[in-house]
């Protein structure tokens, strides 16, 4: 996702993080009132309700199965309400939960909160992250867009700094036909949806370079014929949408076509629209003077798993625990549960309206570099401030 996006991401979730804190104070106050769990009585329910997935020793059984040992009480507490009233979708989960009394859910809860917390598995490979992963599959561009993604060849669009999840799309609608190119169709059929990503990431990173006017249009009459652009695309031709194309720098021979293709191929109902109007000598003049200003980068693909997790650590860092919300530890969980709540936060599966936001532009490959980062971290042993 663009920085701005992230920013944005960040103080909503911080906002509604804050609210949760004032929603939850007073259950967590009310749970306070009706006594700390028992655990000797909590471990006769996990004996009956619990063990088989997650073992009296609080280690998942099987990958993507939860470690509970040693998570926070208040957690595990708020995770089981979540399973009964709905919130949180498992089947078998909801059923257990359901047949809890309220004294059952706190002594179980207690049990698993007071056991050693299970180590970290043993070390898999070295986590590469999207990224440089990206960088691998962007050989396979370079001879057309650059290996940074500016291409020299006119009417080869230049890939860096474009927007990631416009690029992703892209690619998509050149496989279902939707953009005809065939030169690029086995250039990109055999790339999974994570290359995908991966790349997109990584020419979202590349600076795009300054260019020359074009021999074509008029940069200062295409100016004003930009107006109706730059509610999606920026104002100079720079947006801070993941989905919409950045226009700056653009190869203008490729603008050009493209824009054109409205008229006929392409389906847009917006564009298609405002295309109808232009005269070929205002598409020229629009293309000279997107072509003529200044880009940059998308995302910084080299920290970005960086940022996130200094993004994370702010509510899950060991030593750090608020009264007021119910946190989880996340170091050395399982990895493929990691993996599975992140992805059911962002698509919105698991109702936390804070986490969704801040998931919500993570790809697949995002997640999974995150959750390999914490599922390898040493397991909380740290007294919460």
């Amino acid at each position: 996702m663009t920085r701005h996006l992230r920013s944005v991401a960040l103080s909503l979730s911080l906002s509604l993080a804050v609210a949760a804190c004032s929603k939850n104070e007073s259950s967590n106050t009310a749970a306070g009132q009706q006594g700390a769990g028992n655990p000797a009585a909590g471990r006769v329910v996990a004996e009956q309700q619990c063990r088989g997935c997650h073992g009296l020793d609080g280690k998942g059984a099987a990958p993507a199965i939860p470690d509970l040992a040693g998570q926070r009480e208040r957690y595990l507490l708020a995770a089981l309400t979540e399973y009964k009233d709905g919130r949180r979708s498992h089947a078998a989960l909801r059923d257990i939960a359901t047949s809890l009394s309220d004294a059952d859910a706190r002594n179980v809860a207690s049990y698993y909160a007071g056991l050693p917390p299970i180590p970290p598995a043993a070390a898999a490979a070295p986590n590469v992250s999207p990224y440089e992963r990206g960088k691998v599959v962007a050989a396979a561009c370079a001879p057309c867009h650059g290996i940074d993604g500016n291409s020299k060849t006119p009417g080869t669009p230049n890939l860096a700094g474009q927007q990631p999840r416009y690029f992703v799309a892209a690619v998509q609608e050149y496989l279902m036909g939707a953009r005809d190119h065939a030169p690029m169709i086995p250039l990109v059929r055999d790339m999974s949806r994570a290359d995908l990503d991966d790349v997109a990431l990584y020419f979202a990173s590349q600076s795009p370079i300054e260019r020359a006017a074009p021999p074509f249009g008029n940069p200062a009459a295409g100016e004003p014929l930009t107006a109706v652009c730059g509610g999606c695309h920026g104002a100079h031709g720079v947006g801070d949408d993941a989905a919409t194309p950045n226009l700056a720098s653009q190869d203008p021979d490729y603008l050009v076509r493209s824009i054109k293709a409205y008229r006929a191929t392409r389906k847009h109902a917006e564009m298609q629209r405002v295309v109808a109007g232009l005269a070929d000598k205002d598409i020229d003049s629009i293309a000279a003077f997107y072509a003529v200003q200044k880009s940059r980068p998308a995302e910084d693909g080299q920290r970005l798993i960086e940022d996130i997790t200094e993004k994370c650590n702010r509510c899950h860092a060991g030593n750090i625990d608020n009264p007021a919300m119910a946190i989880p530890n996340i170091s050395a969980q399982d990895r493929d549960y990691l993996v599975m709540a992140l992805r059911a936060y962002r698509d919105n599966k698991r109702q936390s309206s804070a986490m969704h936001i801040m998931s919500l532009p993570y790809s697949d490959t995002v997640i999974d570099s995150i959750a390999s980062i914490y599922a390898a971290q040493p397991a909380n042993t740290a007294k919460p401030k």
